[in-house]
């Protein structure tokens, strides 16, 4: 779909325009528009050829009444009515076919040209055509494979089972974001959200005619732009609307191993020890269905696992957390015994169809599926978490929540993935078709409330595989079935910036790969770049070549262990930034052009990424490479692995074998701060804390520390501490910003010059301080 089709009807002349609360109704001959301000930087526009629709539950975004009112001048010319803000964002709707252009301190930041606008069809989709100017990039659009920039391309928004997926050209996959970042050729951006939960598309295939087109299956023609012009400002105002994330455990940060294949507490307990055995920090333990009675949700195997509080215990001991899988298809058994079944069947919470159950086939054979439309399915889901959390564990991965299924038993050589008919009955009067891409949203939301509700004062970790917009305010997310292949270990890192760029902060590939068996140099590889991602899991699938990172000898298991420690040294940088993306909504993998938009040179790179502001990584992305060419932005460099300074805006080449470890440069004008190494999270105190101060051209730097007790919500009632460092003069001064001072310790600091670091130690006394370095 790349236009207009020849039965498209589109809106008409004006007829009038009128002022209806906090928006500006315009009346088309053939539809309405309605334009309303949110903010000074924000405003939603809607049409529909009849009324608007009701606004549902699951909506991402608030009531509009929600936000303080915005003061908003309405002026209407012969070409039209333009609705601007104070803020200087202002909508200009077209006299003729409710075409809109949108400026922002009078530029034009996007419109619908001739042509364009919304259009309705004779089948029931309806599509709205922007221009698409042949100098703007568009990132974000959720979970995508493939590259940074998504012009040229057309994406679908369907949650989708990918088992196994291969190649840079699948699309959709597990998370339905239709949201993009456009930045043009000047670096100014701005950021649409399509309001819409039925399947959507976005076309940017039109480049010669120079036409996007957004295409909904059913609903309304709903959208939000967001002015920026930095892209950080589009996603700080994206998050503002669909929310942002909540403050992780920081044993969350720190590495995690799982398996489709740990099948017994024995096998569990060996891992466990193997990790400590081999001097390799890690925090977490997966269990896969492998714990469950035949495959059943929410159930032990009682002979594999029969104390898995025990067990949980233990593993505590030694400083593991242990996570459990959930999936959503609850296994048919009408015979009773299985008290999962019996009671949703018996309240009539599962999904329906015809005259039964909607049945189809999972792990444990035929399931049922919950209908989480409805509030009171979600309720009583979410009372099933405690025969989990009563066991001990501490993590939960929502799987299989698409929701993924079947036509024939797993193992049949023909069985095939199938989706619920689209007419599928829901709560409040929906059908599938419109809560297919929140099913999983609503299963985590209903996890989140269930946690709060049963852990009120711990922050417990949840995994979701499958989301929707605003799935960052109840879960993290990884990025599903990938394989062990060295193109879906380069296609990882786009896929997380563009993740991060949607609202998803916090998200992870699988290490390794899930499917595919891993080799020594992939696996190596795969742990320096997989150590930087803002969820390190290794994940593979049973029957597949083992890939924990001592499986291969000593020279992978020596790259594997420095990843995972430099990673361990940098948890209070990874903290603070995750702390940043729980109040701003800024993402922790970053594309060069989130700081720096107008750089043409890097703005499109997708094999190195920005881990916060202060950190840039280049991993090695294929076999046998032993140097790669590492772009450097505008500013100063620091070679952390060497000590060499680099003056930005060109590339430089630098080695890159295995035994030299991650390429990782630190920008000149940063602060980062880094602590001990202990075989878990939270082992150690931060004490020493160390702060390498990397000075710009001017010799200034600046940087932060996020601090607070790391498991409670403590946080939340201000049991937290900030500090900003700053560095002027060859003076570091240390200033707390939070209602908590720092704790008592020692401080080593660590300004680099080119001619190499100055060393010294202070013992802080957890307020202001300075020290001439």
């Amino acid at each position: 779909m790349t236009g207009r089709r020849d039965d498209a009807g589109g809106a008409g002349a004006l007829r009038r325009w009128w002022r209806a609360g906090r928006s500006v109704l315009l009346e088309y001959e053939d539809a309405t528009l309605s334009v309303t301000h949110l903010t000074d930087a924000i405003a939603r526009v809607r049409a529909t050829p009849a009324d608007f629709l009701p606004r549902r539950p699951w909506s991402a975004t608030p009531p509009d009444d929600a936000f303080p009112p915005v003061e908003v001048a309405v002026e209407a010319t012969g070409d039209g009515v333009t609705v601007r803000s104070g803020g200087g964002l202002a909508v200009h709707a077209a006299a003729t076919g409710a075409r809109v252009a949108v400026l922002h301190r009078g530029q034009t930041i996007m419109m619908d040209g001739d042509g364009g606008g919304p259009a309705w069809h004779a089948d029931g989709r309806a599509t709205w055509t922007h221009r698409m100017p042949p100098d703007e990039n568009y990132l974000g659009f959720g979970e995508r494979t493939g590259l940074l920039d998504k012009r040229g391309q057309r994406l679908a928004c369907w949650c989708t089972d990918r088992y196994e997926y291969q190649g840079a050209g699948v699309d959709p996959l597990y998370q339905a974001i239709p949201f993009y970042l456009a930045v043009d050729a000047a670096g100014r951006s701005h950021g649409v959200y399509l309001h819409n939960t039925y399947r959507s598309v976005f076309d940017l295939t039109a480049q010669r005619e120079q036409r996007l087109v957004m295409a909904v299956d059913g609903g309304e023609l709903d959208w939000y732009v967001m002015a920026g012009p930095t892209p950080a400002e589009v996603v700080t105002r994206f998050t503002h609307l669909t929310g942002r994330m909540p403050l992780p455990p920081r044993w969350a940060l720190g590495y995690q191993q799982a398996r489709w294949g740990y099948d017994s507490a024995e096998r569990i307990r060996a891992v466990a020890a193997d990790l400590r055995r081999h001097d390799i920090p890690a925090d977490v333990l997966y269990l896969d269905i492998d714990h469950q009675d035949g495959l059943r949700t929410f159930t032990w195997d009682p002979e594999a696992f029969p104390d898995p509080a025990g067990l949980a215990a233990d593993l505590a001991a030694d400083g593991f957390k242990l996570a459990a899988v959930v999936d959503v298809g609850v296994s048919h058994q009408p015979e009773g015994g299985y008290d999962v079944f019996d009671e949703g069947h018996r309240k009539g919470y599962f999904l329906t169809e015809g005259d039964g159950l909607l049945l189809r086939h999972v792990w444990p054979g035929l399931c049922a599926f919950p209908d989480f439309a409805s509030p009171a399915v979600r309720q009583w889901w979410g009372r099933w978490y405690a025969s989990l959390l009563d066991r001990g564990v501490r993590g939960v991965v929502n799987d299989m929540n698409e929701p993924a299924m079947h036509d024939l038993p797993m193992d049949h050589p023909d069985s095939a993935r199938v989706e619920p008919p689209l007419d599928t009955p829901h709560d409040l009067d929906a059908d599938h078709a419109e809560v297919h891409n929140v099913y999983a949203l609503l299963e985590n939301a209903a996890t989140d409330a269930a946690l709060r509700d049963l852990r009120p004062d711990e922050r417990v970790l949840r995994l979701s595989r499958a989301g929707g917009t605003g799935i960052q305010r109840y879960a993290a997310v990884w990025t599903g079935d990938n394989g062990s292949y060295w193109e879906h270990l380069e296609m990882s890192l786009p896929q997380l910036m563009n993740l991060g760029l949607s609202g998803v902060a916090f998200a992870g590939a699988d290490i390794g790969g899930f499917f595919g068996d891993c080799g020594p140099e992939l696996l190596a590889r795969w742990f320096q770049l997989g150590c930087c991602y803002p969820l390190a899991r290794n994940h593979c699938a049973r029957g597949r070549a083992a890939q924990e990172p001592w499986v291969w000898g000593a020279e992978t298991l020596d790259a594997c262990r420095a990843a995972v420690r430099l990673r361990y040294r940098l948890l209070p940088y990874l903290y603070t930034l995750l702390a940043d993306a729980a109040e701003t909504g800024s993402p922790v993998l970053r594309p060069l052009l989130y700081h720096y938009p107008a750089d043409r040179r890097g703005r499109q790179l997708a094999d190195q990424a920005l881990l916060g502001r202060d950190l840039l990584i280049a991993p090695v992305l294929r076999p046998g490479v032993t140097a790669r060419a590492v772009y450097l932005p505008a500013g100063r460099w620091y070679d952390t692995r060497t000590g060499a300074v680099h003056d930005g805006g060109r590339h430089v080449l630098v080695d890159a074998a295995i035994g030299d470890g991650l390429p990782l440069f630190a920008r000149g004008g940063g602060v980062v701060p880094s602590g001990p190494v202990g075989r878990y999270a939270d082992e150690l105190p931060l004490n020493p804390l160390t702060l390498d101060v990397y000075p710009d051209r001017d010799g200034e730097a600046e940087g932060e520390l996020y601090e607070d007790d790391g498991a409670s919500m403590a946080h939340t009632r201000g049991v937290r501490a900030r500090t900003r460092y700053s560095y002027r003069d060859g003076v570091l001064t240390a200033r707390p910003v939070g209602l908590l001072d720092a704790p008592a310790r020692l401080v080593v600091v660590r300004v680099h010059h080119p001619t190499g670091p100055e060393l010294t130690r202070l013992i802080d006394g957890g307020k202001s301080w300075t020290v001439r370095a």
